[in-house]
């Protein structure tokens, strides 16, 4: 089995994570941002906002010029984040992210090209599937954790419902087509570990740099779990992650798990 979690305190240990200290990218946070950053001033202070309001796992996607960079600022300047390349694309984009500090890659699909490079940079990754197919295809590989895209196209909750069954053992971060209205649905099917989104980082705030808007949107967003847990869609729960707790998480030098 090929391992590809973040080692961590085991008080931030939940109990569907590993035992040994280590924490999958999955059990960061219930809501991973997926963030598109066109200014690479922008990186850190939205990173900041994005773990003050408890969401410390943060998917730079390599979209944009600016992207190496501004994974680059966070991991230097904002201590609670653990940053990662989204997009990842190819054996190149790999690499890129690797120069730049990434601590984690998520793809929207895969190739056995792409997946022997991603597991060869050493860091955790999620790559991304749409069928069964490539779901089994993933298992054959060693592969336990995937990203689940375009989510809503490729038939939402009720096709991960459907996927459980004869495949327990596979968890997911769904992505595309995700917001605030259905992240509880997804987030109460056992075999998601989280949801990806970008409400929180609206682009009309990020060109104000309005930082305080995007931080109480990721308060909201990180208080999703404790919403589902409660049986309902209230975000007045405190944040599931606690600011700045993620911080002592560093890789593990494992692969996709």
């Amino acid at each position: 089995m090929v391992d590809s979690s973040l080692p961590s305190p085991a008080s931030t240990r939940s109990p569907s994570q590993p035992s040994g200290g280590a924490v999958s990218v999955l059990d960061l946070a219930p809501v991973l941002p997926v963030v598109v950053v066109d200014d690479a001033d922008d990186a850190v202070p939205l990173a900041r906002a994005l773990v003050a309001g408890g969401l410390p796992a943060i998917e730079v996607t390599l979209r944009t010029a600016a992207a190496p960079e501004a994974i680059r600022a966070i991991g230097a300047g904002v201590p609670g984040a653990v940053v990662g390349a989204g997009t990842v694309l190819g054996p190149e984009h790999v690499d890129v992210a690797v120069d730049a500090g990434a601590r984690f890659l998520v793809s929207p699909g895969w190739t056995d090209g792409l997946l022997s490079a991603m597991r060869a940079s050493g860091l955790p990754c999620l790559p991304g599937v749409s069928t069964a197919s490539e779901v089994v295809a993933l298992l054959e590989r060693g592969v336990r954790e995937m990203k689940f895209f375009p989510a809503q196209a490729a038939g939402g909750t009720a096709y991960l419902r459907s996927l459980y069954g004869p495949l327990p053992q596979v968890r997911f971060c769904p992505t595309g087509g995700i917001g605030p209205a259905n992240a509880p649905e997804y987030l109460a099917l056992p075999n998601v570990g989280c949801v990806g989104g970008s409400w929180m980082v609206p682009g009309d705030a990020v060109a104000a740099r309005d930082w305080g808007r995007v931080e109480r949107l990721a308060r909201e967003a990180a208080a999703l779990r404790n919403a589902v847990t409660a049986g309902t869609t209230s975000h007045a729960a405190p944040a599931v992650v606690p600011t700045g707790s993620a911080s002592g998480v560093t890789p593990s030098g494992g692969t996709c798990r």
